[in-house]
């Protein structure tokens, strides 16, 4: 039996090798994405919250919020609003109109930023007002990065938009787990068919 050439072999073996534990990462990946699409599924089900209360202290001490139902008192007055792209309550592209809850303040109050209402062109609501409890539903929530409020209500000429969507949140793992095995199974095969081609071809019997 021809003895398989030592470097090759080495660089294939180890390429397949990374692909599969690739693949088996993804995999603890989906599970871990399925975990915590359902703990987002279980926050947006539950009552409102007040976080009004909660503003003072840690965010270490702070149950889950992402995709939270909450009311929280926001003091802006005649703010001219950060506009990106977004979609009516209806689902209609246009524009988000965004404004700071508490300008100036710190901690987790300083990081909520109000999605005020939608409009379809983006110079109809040049100044945005929000002055007392704002009801919403809070998107992702990722440290140290502004958290977007969506108000259930709006004033004119805003309408409400559409609020963060847990089904929007991607999880692909699942598939990237199959490519990494896949691309495995083919590197075998190429290497399998590249030594069969270069091994000798015995002489025919005479």
């Amino acid at each position: 039996m021809r003895r398989l050439p030592f470097l090759p072999t080495l660089i294939v073996a180890a390429a397949v090798a990374t692909m599969i534990a690739l693949g088996f990462w993804q995999l603890q990946r989906a599970a871990w994405k399925d975990r915590l699409l359902a703990e987002y599924a279980m926050a947006a089900s539950l009552p409102a919250l007040d976080l009004d209360p909660l503003l003072a202290g840690s965010e270490n001490d702070m149950p889950p919020l992402a995709f939270r139902r909450v009311l929280v008192t926001c003091q802006v007055r005649d703010a001219e609003p950060e506009l990106r792209g977004g979609r009516s309550d209806a689902g209609q592209g246009g524009y988000a109109h965004l404004v700071p809850c508490r300008p100036g303040a710190d901690g987790l109050a300083g990081r909520i930023v109000v999605n005020a209402g939608w409009t379809p062109l983006p110079d109809q609501a040049r100044r945005v007002t929000l002055d007392g409890i704002v009801a919403g539903r809070l998107g992702p929530v990722e440290p140290g990065r502004p958290i977007t409020l969506t108000a259930a209500a709006s004033r004119a000429p805003l309408h409400p938009g559409a609020p963060a969507n847990i089904e929007d949140i991607p999880n692909n793992h699942l598939a990237y787990a199959f490519q990494w095995f896949f691309f495995a199974f083919v590197a075998v095969v190429i290497y399998a068919l590249a030594l069969r081609r270069r091994a000798p071809k015995l002489p025919p019997e005479p």
